[in-house]
């Protein structure tokens, strides 16, 4: 099998290609290296270009012709930055999706996976949900998402094409291999700001204490990304079970632990990983924060006969490995400026 990875250089998009490739599924990746690294597709199928490029994705058919299937990863994804420029999101979350989107059905390509978010759902008094929840996005990023669900529901309504939305909660960690991990040096999430604070001395700022959760900091679902490739394999061999053609051509399924935890209690779990306190003071919420959201749905076991094996803990041993890991295996922080320097053969 050969499937087409949008995003494919970046962290989950690479974490799903190796997944894929231990699964024996051969990964054919379009990234344009904003975000993504050359070194993360060494060895593998790669096409460096824009999802909007229609020509590039013709010319990726062409030459691959035996593409079942698209996993779309390449999109935009932090928070307060959507906040501030929420016209470059809309662009190239939706606008470029759309353009990706109707050069695959021209392709003739009608299995389609989406990197979908559960920042789009409103959450209920006790913060669970599930794939029937409110959808209420709080933030231009969450709010690409849920407009890129629209547009593929409506068009799985109109043309030859199948869709599962997979809803990701909050990953964690790295590939266990420690073939790719988080790109950033310095990650704008939750446990990317306590890794830098244990390396470099540096305060954590746990940002909002006056959440109405158990403890007052946000509550989320912590699920390691090694879990959330697995998951997109299975998705993958199955697909034509959970949508045969017959019946719904549009699925949407929560990937998550369905377990809420609170920055609190990661942050308590992450010092006894670590073996030591990082320093920490609480600070106001950032623009577009929220209380957060765990699933309590069990879809994704059913349909995918899928469900979390590593733990909260391991996925922060596995983040605390890669970032000690990360310098020597991508060197300069600039990926632009590797990627003048070490690209592949273009193809």
């Amino acid at each position: 099998m050969k499937v087409l990875i949008a995003g494919g250089a970046g962290f989950i998009g690479s974490t799903i290609a190796s997944a894929c490739l231990d699964a024996g599924i051969t990964p054919v990746i379009l990234d344009n290296l904003s975000t993504g690294r050359i070194e993360f597709v060494e060895d593998r199928i790669f096409y460096r270009g824009d999802i909007a490029d229609r020509r590039l994705v013709d010319r990726i058919f062409a030459e691959h012709p035996d593409i079942e299937a698209a996993v779309h990863c390449a999109a935009l994804i932090v928070v307060p930055e959507s906040v501030e420029h929420p016209l470059r999101y809309y662009r190239e979350n939706v606008g470029k999706s759309v353009e990706f989107l109707d050069a695959l059905v021209a392709n003739g390509c009608d299995r389609f996976l989406f990197s979908s978010s559960a920042a789009i759902y409103q959450p209920g008094d006790d913060f669970a949900v599930d794939e029937t929840s409110p959808v209420a996005a709080s933030s231009p990023y969450a709010q690409s998402k849920a407009m890129m669900e629209r547009v593929l529901e409506d068009s799985a309504r109109a043309y030859p094409l199948r869709v599962i939305s997979l809803r990701y909660f909050n990953p964690v960690g790295a590939d266990p291999k420690m073939r790719t991990g988080l790109q950033l040096a310095r990650p704008s999430h939750v446990l990317g700001k306590m890794i830098e604070a244990a390396r470099t001395g540096a305060t954590f700022h746990l940002t909002g204490a006056d959440w109405p959760t158990r403890d007052g900091s946000g509550i989320r679902d912590y699920v390691h990304v090694w879990d959330l490739a697995q998951a997109h394999v299975e998705a993958l061999r199955r697909f034509d079970t959970v949508l045969t053609g017959d019946g719904p051509r549009y699925e949407v399924i929560n990937l998550g632990t369905g377990n809420g935890t609170t920055v609190h209690e990661l942050l308590n779990a992450f010092n006894a990983v670590l073996g030591r306190p990082i320093p920490t003071v609480v600070s106001p919420r950032r623009p577009g924060d929220s209380a957060g959201t765990y699933t309590r749905s069990g879809r994704a076991r059913q349909l995918l006969g899928w469900q979390p094996t590593l733990s909260l803990e391991e996925g922060i041993q596995h983040s605390l490995q890669w970032a000690e890991r990360r310098d020597s295996v991508l060197g300069d922080e600039d990926p632009e400026l590797v990627t003048a320097g070490r690209a592949p053969s273009p193809r």
